[in-house]
């Protein structure tokens, strides 16, 4: 997809964030509170076009919300594009408008997985920049959210860049860029961007929550994990709408979950449950986690629950697996093609599920190919999460060495590889043991158990038989 900007802004350096930086970016907030009205909105509005704020409500709320870049429930959402779309009728040259609009439909698309939305979302950000051309932050910005929400983290980076570039001090344009950062593999240049957020002033609860969840992100993908959480819990204290409470909740529980911790993340997933029971997300990591407990028969209705409200095809694999490591094929099977069916319908608005597709093919479909796909992800969006996928296919595939590669990258610091995955080091265990480094393949099964010792219900008893079997082999070689 085109970005429509032409120059590619290089972020400058910035020195790297600590919890320390965010703390006291909230008590200078509290400060200097009305520097930067939410979002910005008001400021960017051409002179003589301000629409009166909407009445306390379900359109208020959900306005609020999409201008900091927060969720906001499904049916507030609904009433802010209906609200919107009669108003742009009318008032058709409106730019925020169509800038509102625009990000409403993002958010609907993406928290409903419905990405027939994102072909309207681009269009109406496209016309807020027709017109207002310059300095029209909101759009870019929009748009900068509509490329991560496709998966299309490039035009993320050109978009964002230009709307911090078109507005450095308003605080919103900094979180799809970091976003966008992260989804290229681009993890310094999201710490960097970070610290240029947590120095700029915002009043707004919703201000310190978003800010705190970007941190709890950024120290995740550093492995500083108890960072993370602490920000992921002040951010959910903070969170002024349930929609938004219960979206930092599912980070903390996911957080909690990669940790090998499933008692506490099904804690975290049954909060954010209680703060919106729309989180179709919680739902989704509840059965992450049920099914680690043993707890088969509420794991699979709560995936089948998230799929009713959310049918992102990554929840489908993972409920196919848990079928199969039930010994039920048939029913995995059937999950397997609406894995294929949503990665389709996902394509027709433009969302790139290269990845999901590709770890889905490695494992239960056509190695080629999946091959294929992740060499083009990569060449994209080289993060460690593409790179393990890659390394898993290849090896799959048949190419162990070129495999090891990748999956080193995707553990080694050097690439960003610095929060440990139990999924990576159960595929780069797998792979060293078939090219007989049988040391180290005890070592990185061994690392995938200890981080979490029931990372899939597939593939994590697969990890305790190769490492069993490992061991009755003896001692290797000095050096293998």
């Amino acid at each position: 997809m085109e970005s429509g900007v032409e120059k590619d802004l290089t972020p400058r350096p910035a020195a790297r964030p600590d919890r320390r930086a965010v703390v006291q970016w909230w008590v200078l907030a509290g400060a200097l509170a009305g520097c930067v009205v939410l979002g910005g909105a008001l400021m960017t509005m051409p002179a003589g076009q301000h629409r009166p704020p909407p009445a306390p409500g379900p359109v208020a709320r959900a306005e609020t919300a999409v201008g900091a870049g927060a969720p906001a429930s499904l049916p507030d959402l609904d009433a802010l594009i209906g609200d919107h779309e009669a108003h742009l009728r009318a008032h058709p040259g409106d730019a925020r408008s169509w800038a509102v609009l625009g990000a409403a439909y993002v958010q609907r698309g993406e928290r409903a997985s419905q990405a027939r939305y994102y072909p309207r979302a681009e269009k109406a950000l496209r016309t807020s920049l027709k017109a207002r051309p310059k300095g029209n932050a909101e759009a870019l910005g929009g748009l900068a959210a509509l490329a991560n929400a496709r998966h299309d983290f490039r035009t993320a980076r050109t978009w964002g860049e230009a709307a911090v570039a078109a507005s450095p001090k308003r605080w919103t344009a900094y979180p799809p860029l970091i976003d966008a950062y992260r989804g290229l593999g681009d993890y310094k240049a999201a710490r960097g961007t970070l610290a240029e957020l947590v120095r700029l002033p915002s009043g707004s609860r919703t201000a310190k929550a978003q800010v705190l969840t970007r941190a709890g992100l950024v120290y995740r993908d550093q492995g500083r994990r108890e960072d993370s959480a602490a920000a992921f819990s002040d951010a959910a204290a903070l969170a002024s709408a349930p929609a938004e409470r219960a979206d930092c909740l599912v980070l903390a529980g996911e957080l909690a979950w990669e940790r090998g911790e499933p008692a506490e993340s099904l804690r975290a997933f049954e909060a954010a449950l209680r703060a919106d029971p729309g989180a179709d997300a919680a739902r989704a990591g509840q059965g992450r986690a049920l099914a680690a407990l043993g707890r088969t028969s509420g794991a699979l209705r709560a995936y089948r629950s998230a799929l009713a409200g959310r049918p992102l095809p990554r929840y489908a694999l993972e409920l196919g697996e848990l079928y199969e490591s039930l010994g039920r094929g048939g029913a995995a099977r059937e999950q397997y093609e609406v894995v294929r069916a949503r990665v389709r319908e996902g394509a027709t608005g433009g969302v790139d599920d290269a990845l999901v597709l590709g770890l889905f093919e490695a494992d239960h479909g056509d190695a080629g190919s999946a091959v294929r796909r992740l060499r083009g992800e990569w060449a994209r969006h080289p993060s460690v999460a593409v790179a393990d996928a890659l390394g898993w296919a290849l090896h799959r595939a048949g190419e162990d060495e070129e495999a090891l590669g990748f999956a080193t990258k995707a553990m080694d610091r050097e690439h960003g590889g610095e929060v440990r995955v139990a999924l990576y080091a159960y595929h780069r265990g797998v792979i060293e043991r078939e090219l007989g480094r049988l040391g180290a393949a005890r070592r990185h099964l061994g690392e995938a158990l200890r981080v979490n010792p029931v990372f899939s219900p597939l593939f994590a008893p697969l990890a305790s038989a190769a490492l069993e079997e490992l061991g009755e082999l003896g001692e290797p070689p000095q050096g293998a």
